[in-house]
Protein backbone atom coordinates (compact mmCIF):
# COMPACT_ATOMS: atom_id res chain seq x y z
CA UNK A 1 0.00 0.00 0.00
CA UNK A 2 1.66 3.48 -1.27
CA UNK A 3 2.34 6.22 1.99
CA UNK A 4 0.18 8.93 2.27
CA UNK A 5 1.62 12.56 2.74
CA UNK A 6 -0.75 12.17 6.24
CA UNK A 7 1.63 9.58 7.73
CA UNK A 8 5.02 12.56 7.52
CA UNK A 9 3.45 15.59 7.75
CA UNK A 10 3.65 17.99 10.44
CA UNK A 11 -0.07 18.58 11.39
CA UNK A 12 -1.81 21.78 12.32
CA UNK A 13 0.73 24.36 10.77
CA UNK A 14 0.41 27.84 12.23
CA UNK A 15 -1.33 30.09 9.24
CA UNK A 16 -1.06 34.09 9.24
CA UNK A 17 -3.54 35.98 7.52
CA UNK A 18 -2.22 38.15 4.43
CA UNK A 19 -2.90 41.22 6.27
CA UNK A 20 -0.61 40.66 9.02
CA UNK A 21 2.73 42.80 9.66
CA UNK A 22 6.28 41.02 8.54
CA UNK A 23 6.95 41.83 12.56
CA UNK A 24 4.08 39.99 13.47
CA UNK A 25 4.76 37.33 11.19
CA UNK A 26 8.56 37.21 12.28
CA UNK A 27 7.40 36.96 16.41
CA UNK A 28 5.85 34.29 15.33
CA UNK A 29 8.43 32.02 13.40
CA UNK A 30 10.51 33.03 16.70
CA UNK A 31 8.36 32.00 19.08
CA UNK A 32 7.47 28.61 18.00
CA UNK A 33 11.05 28.73 16.44
CA UNK A 34 9.64 27.53 12.74
CA UNK A 35 11.41 28.81 9.44
CA UNK A 36 7.67 28.89 7.29
CA UNK A 37 4.28 29.50 8.20
CA UNK A 38 1.41 29.78 5.79
CA UNK A 39 -0.35 32.32 4.77
CA UNK A 40 -4.24 32.51 4.44
CA UNK A 41 -6.73 35.17 3.11
CA UNK A 42 -9.74 35.00 5.24
CA UNK A 43 -8.97 31.27 6.50
CA UNK A 44 -7.92 29.89 3.07
CA UNK A 45 -4.31 29.20 1.72
CA UNK A 46 -3.03 31.40 -0.71
CA UNK A 47 0.72 31.43 -0.14
CA UNK A 48 3.36 30.64 2.05
CA UNK A 49 6.40 33.13 3.63
CA UNK A 50 9.79 31.46 4.92
CA UNK A 51 12.35 32.97 7.10
CA UNK A 52 14.29 33.70 4.18
CA UNK A 53 11.58 35.84 2.57
CA UNK A 54 11.30 38.40 5.32
CA UNK A 55 15.01 39.03 5.52
CA UNK A 56 15.59 38.56 1.53
CA UNK A 57 12.72 39.96 -0.44
CA UNK A 58 11.25 42.04 2.98
CA UNK A 59 14.04 43.51 4.72
CA UNK A 60 17.15 43.92 2.38
CA UNK A 61 14.71 45.08 -0.15
CA UNK A 62 13.33 48.13 2.23
CA UNK A 63 10.13 46.61 2.94
CA UNK A 64 9.41 48.21 6.26
CA UNK A 65 7.92 45.42 9.75
CA UNK A 66 4.84 47.20 9.13
CA UNK A 67 3.85 46.00 5.49
CA UNK A 68 1.25 42.72 5.28
CA UNK A 69 3.48 39.82 4.85
CA UNK A 70 0.67 39.37 1.88
CA UNK A 71 3.37 41.08 -0.23
CA UNK A 72 5.94 38.46 0.66
CA UNK A 73 3.87 35.34 0.41
CA UNK A 74 4.98 32.76 -2.68
CA UNK A 75 3.23 33.85 -5.84
CA UNK A 76 3.30 30.38 -7.11
CA UNK A 77 1.37 28.29 -4.72
CA UNK A 78 2.21 24.70 -4.63
CA UNK A 79 0.21 22.63 -2.19
CA UNK A 80 -0.92 18.67 -1.90
CA UNK A 81 -3.38 16.42 -0.25
CA UNK A 82 -3.15 14.66 2.92
CA UNK A 83 -3.86 11.61 0.94
CA UNK A 84 -1.47 12.05 -1.55
CA UNK A 85 0.88 9.75 -2.64
CA UNK A 86 4.64 10.32 -1.02
CA UNK A 87 6.37 9.37 -3.94
CA UNK A 88 4.50 11.52 -5.99
CA UNK A 89 5.18 14.39 -3.63
CA UNK A 90 8.72 13.68 -3.72
CA UNK A 91 8.80 14.00 -7.23
CA UNK A 92 6.72 17.38 -7.46
CA UNK A 93 9.22 19.01 -4.72
CA UNK A 94 12.22 17.57 -6.67
CA UNK A 95 10.80 19.00 -10.18
CA UNK A 96 9.82 22.25 -8.27
CA UNK A 97 13.37 22.45 -6.15
CA UNK A 98 10.78 23.07 -3.35
CA UNK A 99 11.55 22.58 0.61
CA UNK A 100 8.22 22.67 1.70
CA UNK A 101 4.70 22.72 0.69
CA UNK A 102 1.11 23.44 2.37
CA UNK A 103 -0.84 20.15 2.76
CA UNK A 104 -4.69 21.21 2.26
CA UNK A 105 -8.02 20.18 2.12
CA UNK A 106 -10.47 22.09 -0.07
CA UNK A 107 -8.77 25.67 0.89
CA UNK A 108 -7.68 25.04 4.42
CA UNK A 109 -4.51 23.90 5.74
CA UNK A 110 -4.05 21.02 7.72
CA UNK A 111 -0.03 20.07 7.54
CA UNK A 112 2.81 21.31 6.01
CA UNK A 113 5.45 18.37 4.08
CA UNK A 114 9.10 19.67 4.44
CA UNK A 115 12.39 17.75 3.06
CA UNK A 116 12.76 17.09 6.52
CA UNK A 117 9.77 15.12 7.06
CA UNK A 118 10.75 13.42 3.71
CA UNK A 119 14.25 12.52 5.14
CA UNK A 120 13.35 11.32 8.14
CA UNK A 121 10.62 8.79 6.81
CA UNK A 122 12.08 7.90 4.01
CA UNK A 123 16.14 8.19 4.50
CA UNK A 124 16.15 7.69 8.19
CA UNK A 125 20.25 7.32 7.77
CA UNK A 126 21.05 10.43 5.85
CA UNK A 127 22.81 13.31 7.59
CA UNK A 128 19.43 15.63 6.55
CA UNK A 129 17.39 13.25 8.26
CA UNK A 130 19.57 13.61 11.91
CA UNK A 131 19.78 17.33 11.52
CA UNK A 132 15.98 17.45 11.10
CA UNK A 133 15.63 14.71 13.84
CA UNK A 134 17.96 16.65 16.53
CA UNK A 135 16.03 18.93 18.84
CA UNK A 136 16.48 22.74 18.49
CA UNK A 137 18.80 24.64 19.88
CA UNK A 138 18.49 27.68 21.67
Amino acid sequence: MARTVSSLMTPHPTVVEVTDTLHAVAQTMAQQDVGALIVAEDGAVVGIVTDRDLVVRGLAAGIGLDAPVGQLASEELVTVGPDDDVAEVVHLMRERALRRVPVVEGDQAVGIVTIGDLAVALDSDSALADISAAPPQD
